[in-house]
């Protein structure tokens, strides 16, 4: 197997083709600080491309704890925008959220900002700005990056591979294409890039592997609309956590998964014992179009054998059951809207003033919550709750998905209802997490007190 990149390598941010994830590190000494700034990587080819990025790079640094850990970021933003740190799928913590204007000002530029959280669950995060109305173009910049917490006790595995999953729009001299506010793309698919990267480099990665090897694939979506439907070719795979949150093992259908922009899953599966077969990640496309993401190959001696696949421990901290019978239910009707300015969304049938406006609903907290996303459009949805862990519910029972979700995709002309446990107070945002619908007015919120 591949000498594994330096701790070095991996907390800083490199443009490998993949990042090998070393021996978890004893928690970070006081303040990390991470900047916001200008900076050119490339991504394809020998251009560079000029980008926004934490430290200066894209992705960002890994920032990796253990849990338990207290997650401790200055903020520094040396850009000419405004911009904040919003902690995709970490539950609870209202006043860390990085949620512009709902949870906290922007931090302008020259400014900064310090979070501060207890990290007390396990799991593989995203971290990037909100900042409504501006959030796809600092995004679609660059600036994102992946928040690892580990488990007490890691499963085993001979290699434990981080995938950051992305698209661009360049021009013909390979710099970012301008337009983040065009029509089309918020009222369509979103912004679709042509070219498909893997941690900060055209697809595919490529890594050797010793044949039989155990695999742990910690895979990210972090594009600003595409969602993936991936597969994994030449090998089983059991997905072992969803959007952070572990589950237990099981093999996909048809060995795909679906993944909406801002979801994370992780992936265990054994390398072919054959010197020379690889398994490989797919992104799969219409008509047959599909593209490799990453390839393995069985290079090298033969791994260890393992005990079979096993599940990680169920966060004791979500509720066993939601009561679905007690649950307030809260139906968003969503439908694109004619005409130009203004919000291309309506929410109930009215456009929404997004986090400035009023609440969607409040509850206490401690109330267990339905919602019903009732998507009358052309398009799929990727509708996102903050702060909160969610059931997908059975379309024609009362049961749920045995997984937590941060997310639920809704396709064209479709409903989904998911439930939750409302366990922190705070003003939560709700929103498409396709961002180019979020910023022209597919966001809402509610209050939990």
């Amino acid at each position: 197997m591949s000498k594994p990149l330096s701790r070095r390598a991996v907390l800083y941010g490199v443009a490998a083709s993949l990042t090998t994830l070393p021996a978890p590190a004893q928690a970070p000494a006081g303040l990390r600080v991470l900047e916001a700034r200008p900076g050119r990587i490339r991504l394809s080819g020998a251009r560079e491309t000029g980008i926004l990025g934490f430290d200066g790079t894209m992705p960002g640094p890994v920032l990796r704890y253990r849990q338990g850990d207290e997650l401790a970021v200055r903020f520094l933003n040396k850009m000419d925008r405004p911009a904040t740190i919003h902690w995709h799928g970490l539950r609870g913590d209202n006043a860390m959220e990085g949620v512009a204007p709902l949870t906290q000002a922007p931090i302008a530029p020259g400014a900064s900002f310090d979070y501060r959280r207890k990290l007390s669950e396990p799991g593989l995060f995203c971290y990037r700005p909100s900042v409504y109305g501006a959030t796809p173009e600092l995004v679609g910049r660059g600036l994102k990056g992946l928040l690892l917490v580990d488990e007490p006790a890691p499963l085993q595995a001979d290699a434990d591979l981080l995938l950051v999953l992305d698209d661009w729009l360049l021009d013909d001299a390979g710099e970012v294409i301008g337009g983040f506010d065009d029509p089309a793309a918020s009222r369509g698919v979103g912004r679709i890039g042509s070219l498909l990267c893997v941690n900060g480099a055209a697809a595919p990665a490529a890594q050797s592997i010793a044949p039989g090897a155990r695999v742990r694939l910690r895979l990210a979506n972090l594009s600003n609309a595409r969602i993936m439907v991936l597969s994994v070719v030449g090998a089983q795979p059991f997905v072992i956590a969803i959007d952070g949150q572990p589950c237990e093992a099981f093999e996909p259908i048809k060995r795909s998964i679906p993944v909406a922009p801002g979801a994370r899953f992780e992936l265990m599966f054994y390398m072919p014992e054959t010197e020379g077969a690889k398994a490989s990640l797919v992104l799969r496309g219409p008509n047959g179009e599909d593209r490799d993401l990453f390839v393995a190959d069985a290079k090298g001696p033969k791994a260890l054998q393992r005990p079979p696949i096993v599940s990680l421990p169920p966060n004791s901290a979500l509720p066993a059951e939601i009561r679905l019978g007690e649950a307030k239910k809260v139906d968003l009707v969503i439908e694109p809207r004619k005409g130009g300015a203004g919000p291309a969304w309506t929410i109930n049938g009215a456009p929404t003033k997004a986090y400035e406006g009023p609440a969607l609903f409040k509850v206490a907290h401690g109330t267990p919550v339905t919602l019903g996303f009732v998507n009358r459009s052309g398009v799929a949805l990727a509708m996102h709750v903050h702060g909160q862990c969610m059931r997908l519910l059975h379309d024609l029972d009362d049961g749920w998905e045995p997984y937590w979700r941060n997310g639920v995709i809704v396709p064209p002309g479709k409903t989904k209802h998911a439930a939750f446990l409302v366990e922190s107070p705070g003003k939560w945002a709700i929103h498409d997490d396709i961002l180019e619908h979020e910023a022209r007015g597919l966001a809402t919120w509610f209050e939990a007190t």
